[in-house]
């Protein structure tokens, strides 16, 4: 069955085909959730009455309360009611802060449900208190992330059985299970789904359908039923992807244009609440860094996927805020709910186009306004026509941002003041340019095409780094400082002085080294000198144990006879001439010489 719904929210929770628990409707009045969303109509019901639901619908269309209420209602409906141990609901989801942000929604709900207790199992925090806090409050349902997950499972000597604690199970849902096997989680579901009951209703809610979450849908689903939204007003044979109340706009400027835009942009939104994606993790620590110092009276907060601890306090800090930016990579482009974002500014185009839709996504939610832009070198432009056709996400262009000041050169002061910075810096370009070399769409954004020189400017580098992209090309338009960049110094005296301590091992080591190749060098010489005079001595030594009594002429015989082998072997000389001549001792050859003496003699007489 496939259910196409227009995205109105004109019905009353009241007008829901299955009668809610009254608490449930009495925390929804609480939350000022007077209306259903299409997404929630269509599966609330679905869910209650035992059908396996597939829905696909526009990121903030409202799909946690589409899974969050059929979860208590069916937990509620259980013949038997669920022991301490005993896991009812398992929701997964790829990333802990949403994890976090659902866990939230619950919590909202099961506060009128005192039989019901949840637990959250994410990374970022210890897993050994996981499993203590398991033990001792038990939990009937389980929200986590798959890694945080597949380790419960397999965790058997710390008194934990979690393979035994789900065999009650009653539902499954995969929140964002397209972003799941993006993520390559796809070993981990295979592993945790190999320890759930066959019997159980399973939900998988995403924004995007792709090939391999329809293999999900025909592997762990039993006859699922589809479920499609679309904005309303757009034709049935078209499903646009983005919020209807999103405004998508684009800009082009060059590379080293390109971050001035997004300073002046940002110093003229200071009273908005505005999310700025990055494409690594090195970006957001180098320019997050920069932005704090450069657009003055605004927080400024910064998040990624390589931070530990630090990351459930930054998102919760930040979605309370009324005003305020948040720089971040694609960690918070998927189902993360914050309250009020006025703009979602792509720094870089994300590696999919499927990212791109995600990241606008986080504004104009569940019928707000919302803006999103873009910024575009000259030849990315094309990128506006291929998520036109690919993604059904027009984008309109922006006139070019006004009062734009060259910031650059503080961004380089910064770096001369502070080598932390001049190290995000360089860590920030090579790993720009690595994920530019990755980018799906290899067509429009071509490494190749790359002008590294406007790039480095760009980033405000001081030098250009060794780097394979680099190798063999000269720059003449990038000029690098006069300043001996191993000279700039750490703010942080301890690891200034770490680094002066590694500089002093480095320089030793390398005189080491030198040392060791000089003494390798006469050693090897050495050895040659010894290797002669041990010839020299067994010789001696041989001609000694041959006869003590050898002397020079002998030695002189010895080696005209030596002379005669090889003139034989030669075939200078027959073999007789070698045998008259080898056998001829010194008393006759002397005879012989004495005897032609004598007989020159006796002629000149």
């Amino acid at each position: 069955i496939k259910r196409i719904m227009d995205n109105t929210t004109d019905g009353t929770w009241d007008s829901l085909q299955v009668k809610l628990n009254d608490g449930i409707l009495q925390t929804l009045r609480e939350l000022k959730f007077t209306h259903m969303t299409p997404v929630q109509s269509a599966c609330i019901p679905l869910f209650m009455s035992n059908k396996d639901v597939a829905a696909e619908a526009v990121t903030g269309s409202g799909k946690t309360l589409a899974f969050v209420i059929p979860i208590i209602e069916l937990l509620l409906r259980r013949e038997e009611r669920l022991k301490k141990m005993q896991v009812g609901a398992l929701v997964i989801t790829p990333t802990r802060e949403l994890a976090l942000q659902i866990s939230e929604v619950m919590q909202h709900f099961i506060q009128k449900f005192p039989q019901f207790r949840q637990i959250l199992l994410i990374g970022g925090s210890n897993p050994i208190e996981d499993v203590e806090k398991f033990k001792d409050q038990g939990a009937n349902i389980v929200i986590a992330t798959p890694g945080r997950l597949e380790d419960m499972f397999r965790r058997k000597g710390d008194g934990l059985d979690l393979a035994s604690s789900v065999k009650s199970l009653d539902v499954l849902v995969l929140d964002e299970a397209d972003r799941l096997l993006d993520m390559g989680f796809e070993a981990s579901l295979n592993t945790i789904l190999s320890f759930l009951p066959k019997q159980r209703r399973t939900g998988l809610f995403s924004a995007t359908q792709t090939q391999e979450l329809e293999k999900l849908v025909r592997a762990g689903l039993r006859n699922p039923v589809r479920i499609t939204v679309k904005e309303k007003g757009v034709a049935a044979t078209v499903v646009q992807k983005t919020p209807s109340r999103l405004s998508n706009y684009y800009t082009i400027c060059r590379a080293e244009d390109k971050f001035n835009n997004l300073v002046a942009f940002l110093r003229q939104h200071k009273h908005e609440k505005l999310l700025v994606f990055f494409s690594t993790c090195a970006c957001v620590e180098y320019y997050g860094r920069a932005l704090e110092t450069l657009v003055k009276k605004v927080t400024v907060h910064c998040i990624h996927g390589k931070m530990k601890n630090k990351r459930n306090k930054i998102f919760a800090d930040f979605r309370a805020l009324k005003s305020g930016i948040l720089v971040c990579t694609d960690v918070m482009a998927r189902g993360i709910d914050i309250p009020d974002v006025n703009w979602v500014l792509q720094y870089d185009p994300p590696s999919s186009a499927s990212a791109f839709v995600h990241r606008c996504g986080r504004t104009a939610r569940i019928g707000n306004q919302g803006n999103a832009l873009v910024f575009l070198l000259p030849m990315e432009e094309s990128y506006v026509n291929f998520l036109s056709i690919n993604q059904k996400c027009p984008l309109q262009k922006m006139a070019p941002v006004s009062d734009v000041v060259d910031v650059l050169p503080k961004l380089k002061a910064l770096a001369l003041a502070d080598r932390a910075m001049f190290d995000r810096g360089m860590r920030a370009f090579v790993s720009n340019v690595q994920a530019y070399a990755k980018h799906e769409c290899s067509l429009i954004f071509r490494i190749k095409d790359l002008d590294f020189a406007s790039l480095a400017h760009g980033f405000a580098l001081l030098r250009l780094p060794k780097m394979p992209e680099l190798r063999g090309k000269k720059f003449p338009d990038f000029v690098e400082t006069t300043v001996d960049t191993d000279k700039i110094r750490y703010k942080d005296k301890n690891r200034e002085k770490q680094r002066q301590k590694m500089l002093v091992e480095l320089k030793e080591k390398n005189q080491t080294s030198l040392l060791k190749k000089t003494l390798m060098k006469n050693k090897a010489w050495s050895k040659q000198k010894t290797k002669k005079e041990r010839r020299k001595k067994t010789a001696a030594k041989r001609r000694h144990d041959e006869g003590s009594d050898v002397d020079d002429e002998d030695t002189e015989e010895l080696l005209n006879d030596t002379r005669l082998l090889k003139k034989l072997k030669k075939g200078q000389i027959s073999e007789d001439d070698f045998e008259k001549q080898i056998t001829r001792g010194p008393e006759s050859k002397h005879r012989t010489e004495g005897s032609s003496h004598a007989s020159s003699e006796e002629q000149d007489v």
